[in-house]
């Protein structure tokens, strides 16, 4: 009985391998996965390496990898058709139709499976961070992820393989990172922990400026902590430390405190400087930055050792890494041996002073800017741009819900009666559309799925046609496939990942409430595609300028109105709540309407018909416009 039970609960870790150079395995996303598993010494899984191309580089994995891993080598075609939808890293449970996708998902659940299987393990959990969140906001909406997970592995693979020249360019992301570095570091109680600096540095012979306290703790973060004695260390490194020893956080007195410290203002305290990635504690994201860097410096030691003195901090904390329990064993099993590196004392503050931040900045000093919804919708209706709704399809459509299995009903999902009843109502005008599109042997997929309550239906409709969840969060993914599990349901896959992993290809696309950009990520992944869609936006004050998109989206759109403009609609947009005045919620609908138009009209440009429409009844939700187009 116990091997049956073996079987159902294997997990295979599909992992890209394109070559190996020096020790590094290529992709950097493989090295990463590699030592996140020795680190937390995980053999749940079974780790297939899958070949991206005709590699002669196999028997020479035997010298880099540990002969504790266990790993087999297979071809894409071999893959599991879920896989297959999917960019790499990837995780997939028997029976294979539960995959979880992407860098960061993929890590996260190694820790979870981890600390499960030994719970004595603290340490491996404190990898997630302040409240479990470290990388899980996804790329799109976070800076912080989008560098770890995406950017700086990219880069540092960009790097290597320039690095045939003499002199290879330092990519722009490890300057990002070395002054990430230098900034404040915010944590849970820092105010606490600021006041313990303070007193630090006031007391005597610790010298009685703060500019002193700076300077030595500057000092303090290029030397590793061993050379260091526990009255020289700064506090950060004593409270991160701590924390990696499984002690106590350095605790403060008993004795009340000087009236001095007590009553210093906020804004006179001391600034926390970084330990690791994240601020004072060891996280998941040094995991991820640590081959990515290593094989960094490498390279710099090599052939630009003068540009080292440019990575002050960046190299302190190389160093500092390398004091972590386990992180030496488990970096050499992974064919990581690390530098030792000369000290550096250098600022790098002049570089920091030079380096942009990221896309997504508002428009600054624009003189023909008025604020508010009127002046701008006036400006887009004397260039022929008015609130127009296309006509409902069918606007008295109705599932007939008691018909239907209890598995299938929102109110499956113990939400309360009313908000069920709206939910069904949104699902009458999302389903009826795809129904309505829809062809025998179609794939669907569902975006931003959440409990499943879109795609569930759509796959107990229609049976003939495969539908695909989506969603970055595992609990809502999880409850939906135990609803499907209840209607036995065939042709139904799930995978947690940020969108961007998916990669199948699929005939309509679909999503309720996607919020903010969440939409135009999901129309832009329709249209590359050539995938209809059917969206229905929500969160309008989230909108705003990414890494991939820029508003207004749409040329039309974009010779009328600045992006501050546009701002203004996306803010008033989400105005549409019940308590909220009739007529501020006319405004709210008629700015949703602009905001979508715009959106219609930039996918109108790129080849499709497109129809904004408003769902019956209006009541279902605040948020009740529908986007729906069809490539031409």
């Amino acid at each position: 009985m116990k091997g049956i039970k073996k079987s159902l609960t294997e997990e295979y870790l599909y992992l890209d391998f394109s070559h190996q150079k020096e020790g590094c395995i290529f992709p950097l996303h493989t090295s990463v996965t590699l030592f996140l598993l020795s680190y937390c010494d995980c053999k749940i899984f079974k780790v297939c390496l899958v070949l991206t191309r005709e590699s002669t580089d196999i028997p020479l994995l035997k010298n880099i990898l540990s002969q504790d891993v266990e790993i087999q080598i297979i071809s894409r075609q071999e893959l599991p058709p879920i896989v297959q939808s999917c960019c790499l890293p990837a995780i997939v449970e028997r029976p294979e139709d539960f995959c979880r996708a992407g860098l960061a998902v993929v890590l996260r659940y190694i820790i979870q499976k981890s600390y499960e299987a030994d719970p004595s393990k603290k340490e491996i959990l404190e990898l997630l961070g302040f409240k479990k969140t470290c990388l899980k906001a996804c790329a799109e909406v976070s800076q912080w992820t989008r560098l770890c997970e995406f950017t700086i592995p990219l880069a540092i693979e960009n790097f290597l393989k320039e690095s045939a020249d003499q002199h290879p360019t330092i990519p722009e992301e490890i300057l990002q990172l070395e002054k990430k570095l230098s900034e404040p570091v915010r944590v849970h109680n820092d105010d606490k922990l600021r006041r313990q600096k303070l007193k630090q540095q006031k007391a005597p012979g610790a010298g009685s400026s703060l500019v002193k306290g700076k300077m030595q703790s500057k000092v303090d973060r290029q030397k590793t902590s061993e050379g260091l004695d526990s009255s020289s260390k700064s506090l950060e490194l004593k409270v991160a430390f701590s924390k990696l020893m499984v002690q106590e956080e350095p605790a403060t007195t008993t004795n009340r405190e000087a009236s001095h410290i007590r009553k210093a203002k906020a804004s006179d305290l001391p600034p926390l400087e970084h330990v690791f990635a994240e601020g004072l504690y060891f996280t998941l994201a040094d995991i991820v930055l640590l081959p990515c860097i290593h094989h960094f410096l490498l390279i710099i030691c090599k052939k630009l050792s003068e540009k080292l003195v440019e990575f002050p901090l960046l190299s302190a904390w190389y160093q500092r890494i390398q004091e972590v329990p386990r992180v030496k064993t488990a970096a050499s099993q992974c064919g990581i041996h690390f530098l030792h590196l000369p000290a550096l004392l250098t600022s790098s503050n002049e570089q920091h002073s030079n380096l942009n931040e990221a896309t997504g900045v508002e428009e600054q000093n624009d003189p023909s800017f008025v604020g508010g919804p009127r002046p701008t919708m006036t400006k887009l209706m004397e260039k022929g741009i008015e609130v127009m709704f296309s006509p409902h399809p069918c606007p008295t459509w109705t599932l007939d819900w008691n018909s239907l299995p209890a598995a299938v009903s929102p109110k499956e999902g113990k939400m309360p009666y009313d908000r069920a009843l709206r939910k069904q109502q949104q699902l009458n005008n999302l389903v009826y559309v795809v129904t309505n599109q829809a062809k025998p042997g179609d794939r669907i997929v569902d975006f931003c799925s959440g409990g499943g309550h879109v795609g569930i239906v759509l796959a107990h409709m229609l049976p003939a046609c495969q539908v695909t969840l989506i969603e970055n969060k595992e609990l809502s993914l999880i409850r939906a496939k135990k609803r499907s599990d209840e209607l036995g349901l065939s042709n139904i896959w799930f995978i947690q990942a940020n969108m961007e992993y998916f990669t199948g290809m699929f005939n309509i696309g679909v999503a309720l409430h996607a919020c903010g950009v969440a939409t135009d990520m999901v129309i832009e992944h329709c249209i590359k595609t050539r995938a209809s869609f059917v969206t229905c936006p929500c969160c309008y004050g989230f909108i705003q300028n990414t890494s991939k998109f820029n508003f207004p989206k749409s040329e039309q759109f974009k010779k009328t109105l600045s992006y501050k403009e546009h701002m203004i609609l996306c803010r008033f947009a989400d105005q549409t709540a019940v308590q909220l005045p009739p007529q501020r919620r006319l405004i709210g609908k008629q700015c949703m309407c602009l905001v979508d138009l715009d959106r219609a009209r930039a996918a109108e440009e790129r080849g499709y018909s497109v129809q904004v429409i408003s769902m019956e009844p209006e009541s279902c939700s605040p948020k009740n416009n529908m986007i729906v187009g069809v490539p031409i």
